[in-house]
């Protein structure tokens, strides 16, 4: 498979692989791959270029069918995956979204300094890992939620939190739509979904979910670390987790009414793991409106660990004057505006494992970053670094405005678990001077740095492809682990 991978995509330049049509029957569009030399061989490991392939014979997608240089293999659409549907001609598949809907990413800025908050750190990460429910199943602290309250949950996102104490207006500027899905619709949730969700509110779960202590390492753009309020030696939190078991919920129930309403439109696919039903079809509009109510639990989410983190450092360094930088969706389908084929038109962009990278002056961005851009955040593997990037023009042209979302797993978890016992990645980690809590053993050496791809090497294609923009680099302190 290797070799025949090797004659069939055609190397365009040093970040780019073109996955023509004749890859394989049925591809309405071409697929495009962004990654080095190095990059490509570990997508081509596994189906993640087949993958690039069949979802470029869904019906209604426009432009090309994307890679971001951390794809793997996922369900249905590689997780760094990104595809755009004609909004009125195009499908859906909530296999292009994943079963974490808005599984994102959240920067938070202090007004410390790594001299200050060293000596202290181990009290702090102590704090945090009592304040934040971490692990598989862990319930929140806020306890059940009457479904009448998860369904304003739904609604209304972070606003939700903060109207009931869980941070300011402030914050709410600088978080992706503002922490709120417009036409969420908690009538289109199961309450199978709404059971697994109400209990978990304000967790940060399992995986490769974390909150982590980090300081910002390097700042490569001036300009724009100064609009994000980022300078070198700064402490800064980088919070990973999404909407739980109630967006894994509603992917499996729509997952199960895609495959089934198919028949009904006369729609055939090449992989089952790629369900979708038109846009404007009513089963269309009800994972729409679910999966924006699912990403409104996880924006609440965010939002009240964002609350208890601050309450941790205010208890222990006195100071809990933590600013949100910027909070991203990587899981999720968006209706926007894009250029293609020189006219304006609007289009359902499904982003998998996938940021949004929007330019300068773009109307959805905070005012006060009107003139840089919107920050990308890329979290590293655990034990390594993450990195600030900012979106551009060459986005928009390129990747509907999307960048990737982190190193990308080269492992499996069983892998992983094989390769290091939890004591010696302490241990390891400590030798670094990365101090960890974690909920479980096997949650630590699941998400094991040797598990995952180099972010550096990730960073340096986007960057050099012109994708996004490098802005800092985040070194880790202290990792807090589900």
């Amino acid at each position: 498979m290797s070799q025949e991978i090797k004659i069939v995509i055609q190397k365009i330049d040093e970040y780019r692989y073109l996955v023509p049509r004749s890859f394989r029957e049925g591809m309405r569009i071409e697929g495009l791959i962004y990654a080095n030399d190095e990059l490509i061989k570990a997508i081509e490991r596994d189906q993640t270029l087949m993958q690039v392939a069949n979802v470029a014979t869904l019906p209604g997608l426009v432009g090309r069918s994307l890679a971001m240089p951390d794809a793997h293999q996922g369900y249905g659409f590689a997780i760094g995956g990104v595809a755009a549907a004609d909004i009125q001609k195009g499908v859906v598949s909530a296999g292009g979204v994943g079963f974490d809907i808005n599984c994102g990413v959240r920067l938070l800025r202090s007004d410390l300094s790594l001299e200050q908050v060293k000596p202290k750190l181990d009290p702090l990460l102590n704090q945090m890992f009592r304040d934040i429910p971490c692990g598989t199943g862990r319930k929140g602290i806020v306890g059940g939620l009457s479904y009448d309250e998860l369904d304003r949950v739904l609604e209304n996102g972070a606003h939700w939190a903060v109207r009931n104490g869980y941070g300011s207006d402030e914050d709410l500027r600088h978080i992706e739509e503002t922490g709120r899905i417009p036409n969420a619709d908690a009538n289109k949730v199961s309450k199978r979904a709404k059971e697994r969700g109400r209990d978990q509110l304000g967790t940060l779960g399992s995986g490769n979910h974390f909150a982590e202590v980090q300081y910002v390492a390097e700042v490569f753009d001036e300009e724009a670390g100064r609009v994000f309020g980022l300078s070198p030696q700064q402490i800064v939190i980088l919070i990973h987790t999404g909407s739980r078991g109630l967006g894994h919920q509603v992917c499996t129930d729509y997952l199960d009414i895609m495959q089934e309403a198919m028949r009904r439109y006369n729609i055939t696919i090449v992989d089952r793991q790629l369900a979708c039903v038109p846009i404007q079809s009513p089963e269309g509009q009800s994972y729409l409106g679910a999966m924006a109510a699912a990403a409104n639990f996880a924006f609440a989410n965010r939002q009240m660990i964002t609350h208890w983190t601050r309450e941790a450092f205010t208890r222990v360094l006195g100071k809990g004057e933590l600013k949100i930088v910027y909070d991203v969706c990587h899981n999720i389908a968006k209706e926007e505006t894009h250029r293609v084929e020189g006219s304006s038109r609007r289009v359902l962009v499904h982003r998998k494992g996938a940021t949004r990278a929007f330019p300068k002056h773009r109307p959805e961005l905070p005012s006060d970053y009107a003139d840089v851009g919107q920050p990308v955040l890329i979290p590293g593997s655990m034990g390594t670094c993450s990195y600030v990037l900012v979106g551009t023009e060459q986005a928009m042209e390129e990747t509907f405005g999307s960048s990737c979302h982190g190193a990308g797993r080269s492992k499996s978890r069983h892998a992983a678990k094989k390769e290091i016992s939890a004591d010696q990645l302490v241990h390891q980690l400590q030798q670094k001077g990365i101090h960890v809590r974690g909920a479980s053993k096997s949650g630590l050496t699941e998400e094991n740095p040797d598990a995952y791809k180099d972010v550096s090497l990730v960073v340096e294609v986007v960057h050099n492809a012109g994708i996004a923009k490098k802005v800092a680099k985040l070194l880790p302190i202290g990792v807090i682990k589900g």
